[in-house]
C-alpha cells in the first residue's frame, strides 16, 4: 500500500493522482471490512476437517452443486432428458409435482439425486429429504425430523422450536409460499410423510416437486391434491434397462469398462438375462464380481437361485413386507408360483374361489410396482420379482419342501409326489414333466393317484404331461383349479372329485367326448338315456367357471352344459376334429366368453351360436365363415322349407341358403363386445354377418381376410372403439370408418395393396397403425397424414396456385424407390403432401428459374419484407444435391430445418420417402411450404438448412445450392382449400409433433407421446431435455 502512495505523490498529472487516490481509498475501506468479518477458527482440529466444514458451508449457501458427488447414471438418458425437461417446463400456473415410480432397486433415487444435483441452483430455495421410509419405520421422530431437515435447508434463518408436526407443517407452508423451490422426497410409503412435508396450502409459482415411491396412488391422496386449483401432476414410471444398457452397467461394475474381458461373454450375458434389466442387481453383482475368474461366476449364477438373503433380494422384499394385508401377501405369492403370464380375468376367477381379494388385491400391488398388466391383459411381475415371492415361500421350509404351502419347482414336485410325502398345508402344486430331465430323475414317469390322497387343502393343481394311474376317488377334494395338459385318457374320470371346480384346463389331450352330446338327430334313439344320465349328475360340474379344451385334436362332441350353470368361459381352440356341440349350451346362461377359433368342422355353428344370448366375447378364427357352412346333407332340409309337392328350382334353393346365411347373422348375440374373425375367407360379396344388432361392440378383429376395402356394415356401428384389419393382402381402401374409432390396425408383415384411408372430418383422436415402410411409394393417401399422387396427375389448378405449372417435362421422366420388404419399385415423378408442405423430387443440374434468391452451400438466410397489407401464404425452397461417389442413384432426402429466428419458431421436417432413385448425378428437391398468418411477417429473420438425416446417408451426398421465393396470396380461386383443411399442418394443430424446447418435428415414422424422446436423428439438432409435449391430436402412424 505504501509503494502505491508514493507512486501517487510522484505522479504530476492532476487527474491521474486523483483518481490513484480514489482506488486507494476504496482498497482501504474493502480490507477494513474483510478484517472486521467474524471467521471460524482452527481450535486445534485437523485442517482438513475444517476445509470441509467451510466447502459445505459455501455450497449451502451458494446452493452450488458438488459435482463429484453426482450418482453415475448409465442407460437412462432418457428419463435424465425427461426429468430436466419436465423441471424447465414453466408453462404451468401452478406448482408442479412429479411422481416417479418404479420396483425397488430400479433408480429412482439416483436419477432424482442426478437432477437435482444439476439443477437445485436454478430454484430460489432447494431440499432433497432422502430415504424417508427406512428414517421413519421404528423412530417415533422420524417425521418431526425429516420436517426439521425441511425447514433447515429452505430457511436461511434459525430453524424453530417445535415438538410437534402441526407446527412444523404450518411453518412449511408459509415457507414455501414466497419462495421458488425443488423440493425432492425420496422413498415416500404413507399419506402422513406427504401431507408433514407438503401440507395443504399452495406452493409459490414455478416451484417443482419431485417425489419417489413404491406405491403411486400416493401422490393424488394427499392433502394438497383437495386444493383449488389443484397442482399439475405427472406420473412417469422408471422402468427396467435395455439389454446392451444392462451389458454396459454390469461391465462398469464388473470390468471397469464398457465391454467385458476375453472369455467373460457367455457368463455375462446368463447374468444380464438373470437380472433382467434391474439396475441394482447389475450393480450389486458386477462389483461382488470384479476380479472373479469365469468358474466363480458360474458359480455365482448358481447361487443366486438358492440364497435368500442376497442384497438384491433384501431390497426388493421391503416392498412386499410392506403391504398391510396378508389377503395381498397371499396374493403375491400365489401369482409368483403359478400365474405370472395368465390372464388377469382368469386369474381372479381362480383365486377369488380360494378366498382372495383379487380386485382390491391386484391394485394394491399394482400400486406398489409388484405386479403389472401386459399385453392381452397378461399378468406380469419382474423375473427377481418373483424370485423373491418364491424365495418367501421357501423360507417357510428350506429342506422340506413337503412342509411349505406352494410347490412351483417341478423336480420337488415330482419328488415329493414320488415319495408320497405331501401334506395337508400345502395349496398349490406345479409339475410339468416336460421341464423336467430323465437323467436327474432316477425314477420312473409315472405316479399313482395315491400321491395326492392327504393334500386335503390342495386348491391349486397342474400336473401337465403326467402319467399317472389308479383312482381318483381320493383325489383332493378342494381343488379349485385343475390344469392337466397332455392327459393322457379318453375321457375325463367319472370319479374325479370336481364339486368345487372353478378351473378346468385339459388342452392338448386325447380326450375324446366332454359330456354327452345328443343334438344329432341321428342319436334320438337314445335321447332320453343320455338326459337322464345329465339329469343324474346336473350338479357334477357345478361350480365349473372356465373350461379350455384347445388343442385336444381327438375332441369331436362336447355337451352336457346343463351340468355347468356356472360356466363363464367355454375355450376349444384348434379342436380340429370337433363336429358337434350340444345345444344344451344354452342352458350355460352367465356365459360370457366363446372361443372355437379353428374348428373348421363344427356343424350347425349358426344354430349354436344364435343360442349364446349372453356372450360378450366371441372368437371365430380359422372358421371358415366366408365359405359355405351348409353342407351337402342339409339340402334337404332347406328344400323341405320349399312346396315339397314341387320340384324345388335352383334358384329356390339358392334363395333359403340366403335366407339361411341371413338367419345366421341377426342371430349374433347383441351383447357382445368383442368379436374376432380372423382368417375366415370373408371378402365382400360373401361377408355373412349382418352388424346392425351390435350396439355394444367395441372391439372387432378381421384380420387375414381377402377384403378390397372396409365392409359398409361397421359404419353403423355406434361404439366400436378397435378395429383391427391386419394382414389383409388385398385391402386397397379404408374409408369413413365409425367417429367412435380410437384405434385402427392395418398392419401387415406383405406388400400390402393399401391406397386410400379417409375418415370422417368429426373422427375423433386415433391411433393408426399402419406399415409405412411396406406402403406402396405412389398413389397414396392417408387423410390428414400423407398424400402421395403422380405429378402428371395432380390438377392444372393446383400447379398453378403452386407456381409449379413449368414441370410439365416431369411427366414422361420416371424414378423408382427401394425398400428392404418390397425390393425395388419403379414410378412416375410424384408429389407428396404433409403437414401443409409439397415437395416433389427428381433428377437434374439446375433449380428451376423462378427460384431467385439462392445461396451455395447447404443453406441460406433472409428477412422478409415489410409490405401492406401481409399476404404472405408461404415460400419455396428448393436444394440442388450431388452425389459424392459416381454411379450412385439412392438420394436420401434430407432434412430441411426452418427456423424463424424473430418469432423463435422452428420446424424439422423429415420426408415421407426414405430414398429416391435417380439416373442422373444430381438430386433437384423443390417444396412449398403454406404458412399460417403468424407464423411469417414482414421483417422476420428467417434461416433455412438441411441436414444429412440419416447416419448412413452422411458421406454419400451434399448440399450444393439452396434458394427460396416467397408466395403472396393471389385474389383468384382457392385451389388448395382441400390440402389447407387438413388438421395437422402449419399454422393449424401441431400440437403432437411440438418438443418441449418449441421445435416441432415434422415426421410420421413414429407415433408421439408425451415423455417419447426424440429421435436420434435430431438430437444433434435440439437443446438437451427435448421430448414431445403431449400425444397427436388426431392421427399417429406406427411403423412397426
Amino acid at each position: 500500500m505504501d509503494e502505491h502512495r508514493q507512486q501517487m505523490e510522484a505522479e504530476t498529472n492532476a487527474n491521474k493522482r486523483s483518481q490513484m487516490a480514489k482506488k486507494i481509498d476504496n482498497w482501504e475501506k474493502a480490507l477494513t471490512e474483510v478484517a472486521n468479518l467474524k471467521g471460524n477458527d482452527v481450535n486445534g482440529r485437523l485442517e482438513t476437517e475444517f476445509i470441509d466444514e467451510v466447502v459445505k458451508d459455501i455450497y449451502l449457501r451458494l446452493r452450488v452443486p458438488l459435482r463429484s458427488a453426482l450418482p453415475q447414471l448409465i442407460g437412462r438418458e432418457t428419463s435424465k432428458n425427461f426429468v430436466t425437461s419436465w423441471l424447465k417446463d414453466t408453462s404451468s400456473d401452478t406448482r408442479d409435482i412429479l411422481t416417479i415410480f418404479g420396483m425397488g432397486g430400479i433408480g429412482k433415487t439416483s436419477l432424482t439425486k442426478y437432477v437435482y444435483g444439476l439443477h437445485c441452483h436454478e430454484f430460489d430455495t432447494s431440499s432433497y429429504i432422502e430415504d424417508m421410509s427406512r428414517r421413519c419405520a421404528g423412530n417415533f421422530n422420524g417425521l418431526l425430523d425429516l420436517q426439521k431437515q425441511l425447514c433447515s435447508d429452505i430457511s436461511k434463518t434459525s430453524p424453530i422450536q417445535g415438538y410437534d408436526f402441526i407446527t412444523y407443517t404450518s411453518h412449511i407452508e408459509n415457507l414455501v409460499a414466497d419462495k421458488k423451490v425443488l423440493l425432492v422426497l425420496d422413498d415416500i410409503d404413507s399419506l402422513d410423510q406427504l401431507n408433514a412435508l407438503l401440507g395443504s396450502k399452495a406452493f409459490h409459482r414455478g416451484s417443482k416437486i419431485m417425489i419417489t415411491t413404491k406405491n403411486v396412488w400416493l401422490t393424488e391422496s394427499c392433502l394438497l391434491f383437495k386444493t383449488n386449483p389443484k397442482p399439475k401432476h405427472e406420473k412417469y414410471e422408471l422402468k427396467c434397462l435395455w439389454e446392451t444398457e444392462s451389458r454396459k452397467l454390469l461391465c462398469v461394475h464388473a470390468f471397469m469398462c464398457n465391454d467385458p474381458e476375453v472369455g467373460y461373454e457367455e457368463v455375462l450375458e446368463k447374468l444380464v438375462k438373470y437380472c433382467e434389466g434391474h439396475p441394482f442387481a447389475l450393480e450389486v453383482l458386477g462389483k461382488s464380481l470384479h476380479n472373479r475368474d469365469v468358474a466363480y461366476w458360474e458359480e455365482c449364477i448358481e447361487g443366486l437361485k438358492r440364497e435368500n438373503s442376497s442384497p438384491v433380494n433384501n431390497v426388493l422384499r421391503i416392498s412386499f413386507d410392506s403391504l398391510s394385508s396378508k389377503n395381498d401377501k397371499d396374493l403375491f405369492k400365489h401369482i409368483a408360483c403359478f400365474f405370472v403370464g395368465t390372464d388377469k380375468d382368469v386369474t381372479e376367477t381362480i383365486l377369488k374361489a380360494c378366498n382372495i381379494k383379487t380386485r382390491s388385491g391386484i391394485t394394491n400391488l399394482i400400486d406398489r410396482c409388484l405386479l403389472s398388466i401386459g399385453r392381452n391383459n397378461k399378468l406380469m411381475m419382474h423375473g427377481l420379482l418373483q424370485e423373491m415371492g418364491r424365495f418367501v415361500v421357501r423360507e417357510e421350509s428350506p429342506d422340506k419342501p413337503w412342509k411349505r404351502s406352494r410347490l412351483w419347482c417341478h423336480e420337488e414336485s415330482f419328488k415329493v409326489l414320488k415319495q408320497e410325502k405331501g401334506k395337508g398345508k400345502l395349496l398349490g402344486l406345479s409339475l410339468d414333466m416336460r421341464m423336467l430331465e430323465k437323467e436327474k430323475l432316477g425314477a420312473s414317469f409315472e405316479l399313482k393317484t395315491d400321491a395326492l390322497g392327504k393334500l386335503n387343502n390342495l386348491m391349486l393343481l397342474q400336473l401337465n404331461y403326467v402319467q399317472i394311474n389308479g383312482s381318483y376317488t381320493n383325489f383332493p377334494k378342494e381343488l379349485r383349479w385343475l390344469c392337466m395338459h397332455g392327459f393322457p385318457l379318453k375321457s375325463l374320470p367319472s370319479d374325479l372329485p370336481t364339486e368345487n371346480l372353478v378351473a378346468l384346463d385339459m388342452s392338448y389331450s386325447n380326450i375324446e367326448s366332454f359330456g354327452i352330446c345328443y343334438g344329432d338327430p341321428q342319436r334320438l334313439m337314445s335321447r332320453k338315456k343320455l338326459t337322464g344320465s345329465c339329469l343324474k349328475n346336473k350338479r357334477l360340474l357345478g361350480s365349473l367357471k372356465i373350461l379350455n379344451l384347445s388343442f385336444c385334436e381327438e375332441l369331436c362332441c362336447l355337451g352336457c352344459f346343463a351340468n355347468m350353470p356356472s360356466l363363464e368361459r367355454l375355450i376349444v381352440r384348434n379342436c380340429i376334429g370337433l363336429v358337434e356341440v350340444c345345444e344344451s349350451i344354452e342352458a350355460c346362461v352367465k356365459l360370457v366368453l366363446v372361443d372355437l377359433s379353428y374348428c373348421n368342422k363344427l356343424e350347425k355353428l349358426p344354430r349354436i351360436i344364435s343360442m349364446l344370448k349372453k356372450v360378450k366375447t366371441l372368437v371365430l378364427d380359422g372358421c371358415n365363415l366366408g365359405g359355405s357352412q351348409i353342407k351337402i346333407t342339409d339340402l334337404e332340409k332347406l328344400t323341405a322349407k320349399i312346396d315339397i309337392d314341387k320340384k324345388p328350382s335352383s334358384s329356390a334353393i339358392l334363395e333359403a341358403i340366403t335366407n339361411d346365411f341371413k338367419f345366421f347373422s341377426i342371430s349374433l348375440p347383441s351383447s357382445l363386445v368383442s368379436v374376432s374373425l380372423k382368417n375366415n375367407n370373408l371378402s365382400m360379396k360373401s361377408f355373412p354377418i349382418d352388424f346392425s344388432c351390435l350396439s355394444m361392440l367395441k372391439n372387432l378383429y378381421l384380420d387375414g381376410n381377402p377384403f378390397i376395402s372396409m365392409p359398409n356394415c361397421l359404419r353403423s356401428l355406434p361404439r366400436l372403439e378397435m378395429l383391427s384389419m391386419g394382414h389383409c393382402k388385398r385391402l386397397a381402401s379404408v374409408e369413413h370408418p365409425p367417429q367412435t374409432l380410437r384405434k385402427l390396425i392395418l398392419f401387415s408383415t406383405f406388400k400390402p395393396l393399401l391406397r386410400k384411408v379417409v375418415f370422417h372430418p368429426e373422427m375423433s383422436p386415433l391411433d393408426l397403425i399402419i406399415p409405412w415402410k411396406l406402403l406402396a411409394p405412389s398413389s397414396l393417401e392417408i387423410q390428414g397424414i400423407v398424400k402421395i399422387q403422380p405429378i402428371e396427375g395432380v390438377e392444372e389448378k393446383v400447379l398453378r396456385s403452386l407456381g409449379w405449372s413449368k414441370l410439365d417435362f416431369l411427366s414422361k421422366r420416371r424414378t423408382g424407390t427401394y425398400t428392404r420388404y418390397r425390393g425395388t419399385e419403379e414410378s412416375k415423378i410424384q408429389m407428396y403432401y404433409q403437414f401443409g408442405i409439397f415437395s416433389t423430387i427428381y433428377g437434374g443440374k439446375e433449380m428451376p428459374n423462378w427460384i431467385t434468391d439462392r445461396s451455395k452451400g447447404p443453406s441460406i438466410s433472409f428477412t422478409i419484407l415489410s409490405c401492406q397489407p401481409n399476404n404472405l401464404r408461404g415460400l419455396e425452397f428448393c436444394c440442388l444435391q450431388a452425389f459424392i461417389f459416381p454411379n450412385h442413384q439412392f438420394h436420401y432426402p434430407p432434412l430441411i430445418v426452418i427456423t424463424n429466428v424473430t418469432k423463435n419458431r422452428t420446424w424439422i421436417y423429415e420426408h415421407c420417402i426414405d430414398n429416391v432413385i435417380v439416373d442422373e448425378e444430381c438430386v433437384i428437391l423443390l417444396s412449398h411450404w403454406m404458412f399460417g398468418k403468424n407464423e411469417m411477417e414482414g421483417g422476420d429473420h428467417v434461416t433455412i438448412r438441411t441436414v444429412t438425416g440419416r447416419p448412413y446417408n452422411q458421406n454419400r451426398q451434399i448440399t450444393v445450392e439452396c434458394g427460396v421465393r416467397l408466395v403472396y396470396e393471389e385474389e383468384e380461386e382457392d385451389a388448395l382449400c382441400y390440402y389447407k383443411s387438413w388438421n395437422h399442418i402449419i399454422g393449424g394443430d401441431l400440437t403432437g409433433y411440438q418438443l418441449t424446447t418449441g421445435e416441432y418435428i415434422l415426421s410420421i415414422t413414429g407415433i408421439k407421446m408425451h415423455g417419447v424422446e426424440e429421435n436420434a436423428y435430431y438430437r444433434e439438432l435440439l437443446e438437451d431435455g427435448s421430448h414431445y409435449k403431449g400425444l397427436i391430436v388426431n392421427f399417429a402412424v406406427q411403423n412397426d
